[in-house]
């Protein structure tokens, strides 16, 4: 069950991976300017933002097992329609279904990782989220070379012929949905109580910078720095790298030094390493710099979300589904923000301010502590 929500991490990335070197061509194909690429950009957050509380009520309902079945197969073909749109307003609705798809995916396999996580008592949410950058790696570092040779239209038909097997081929070997316990009431409502909120503002701002570097990143390296297509595609293949070396041993620093402290110490990396990557004079340094914010960013958004799933007093779909929702409203803003400072200042700029928003993580990292598992201890959940 480890390996098979694993695998779901992994192709979820792949796929998101190679939306990122796909960004550039979109624009060139459809003639669109910085803000008005952020416009576009937006219409993803958006259908992430709106449909993923549905998705959220769909797994406090029926449980997070049969939504992940379901989103892993529609995520692994989402890209072909975006790559094959025939103008703007298709490609607005095309990925407004993307980013629905993409976010609902993400609520169900970190609810089914929680899961395993309860299941196994020990932590492997980091090591998940390792898989998840281990698929952006692949996806953002071979997307670039793939269009360059053969175009877009083929670099997704690989990226979806290679997404379905993997979905195919683990879907059914998923883990199952803990029972709840009897005076439990499997339906979604939003809680009045403070603490999922607060950890949903540090999923919202370790999640937005990431973000950036997602849909930003490539496009900053080639047309600030002067990198060529192959090449633009490493800013996120950089993050996607060091994050998923990061991420593999997060587990095991997390165990040692605990939640909190990792999440203090990763917040002051991030920053640093993006203010390298905003102040960098070329391509080289500043995919160093943004493999260096990777190494911080790695687990913060784990260990959030993990701290989410373990709430007490909540079901981890629902805890999760307000942490990542809030994460994703971030998504939902900053493209369009990044795109008009982009235009009228610099992206140096905007990433110069988004490696502020990690002071606000390293000052809320107490929330962290719901991390920490106790091992030991006996599931909340009956028949557990």
């Amino acid at each position: 069950m480890r390996a098979a929500v694993s695998a779901m991490f992994l192709m979820n990335g792949f796929v998101v991976g190679s939306w990122a070197p796909l960004v550039p061509e979109l624009a060139q194909q459809h003639g669109l300017s910085e803000s008005a690429l952020g416009l576009l950009i937006l219409t993803l957050g958006l259908g992430s933002i709106l449909i993923m509380p549905v998705s959220g009520a769909l797994i406090a309902r029926i449980g997070a097992l049969p939504v992940l079945r379901v989103t892993c197969i529609l995520c692994s073909l989402a890209l072909l329609p975006v790559a094959l749109a025939p103008g703007v307003p298709v490609l607005v609705g095309v990925l407004f279904v993307f980013g629905g798809i993409i976010g609902s995916m993400d609520i169900a396999m970190n609810a089914n990782a929680v899961v395993v996580e309860k299941r196994l008592r020990k932590a492997i949410m980091s090591s998940c989220h390792g898989f998840w950058s281990l698929g952006g790696l692949i996806g953002a570092a071979a997307g670039g070379v793939l269009i360059d040779r053969f175009g877009s239209g083929m670099q997704v038909a690989l990226v979806s012929a290679i997404a379905l097997v993997i979905a195919l081929s683990f879907v059914t070997r998923l883990a199952p949905d803990l029972p709840l316990a009897a005076d439990a009431k499997p339906r979604f409502r939003l809680t009045l109580a403070p603490m999922p909120y607060v950890v949903g503002l540090v999923a919202l701002f370790s999640m937005v910078p990431e973000g950036a570097i997602l849909d930003w990143g490539a496009l900053y390296l080639r047309q600030d720095l002067g990198a060529d297509v192959t090449y633009s595609g490493l800013a996120f293949g950089a993050v996607a790298a060091t994050m998923a070396v990061m991420r593999f041993a997060g587990d095991a620093v997390r165990r040692k030094f605990g939640a909190v402290t990792t999440m203090r110490y990763s917040a002051i990396v991030a920053a640093v390493g993006l203010l390298l990557a905003a102040t960098a004079s070329g391509p080289t340094m500043a995919i160093a710099g943004f493999a260096l914010s990777g190494i911080g960013i790695a687990n913060l958004v784990p260990v959030a979300l993990s701290a989410a799933g373990n709430l007490p007093g909540l079901q981890p779909g629902v805890g999760i589904s307000i942490a990542t929702s809030m994460g994703y409203s971030g998504i939902l803003m900053a493209p369009a923000l990044i795109g008009f400072i982009a235009e009228y200042q610099s992206f140096s700029v905007a990433f110069m301010g988004l490696a502020a928003l990690f002071i606000v993580v390293l000052g809320l990292s107490p929330v962290a502590r719901h991390a920490d598992l106790n091992e030991a201890a006996e599931t909340p959940f009956a028949g557990g």
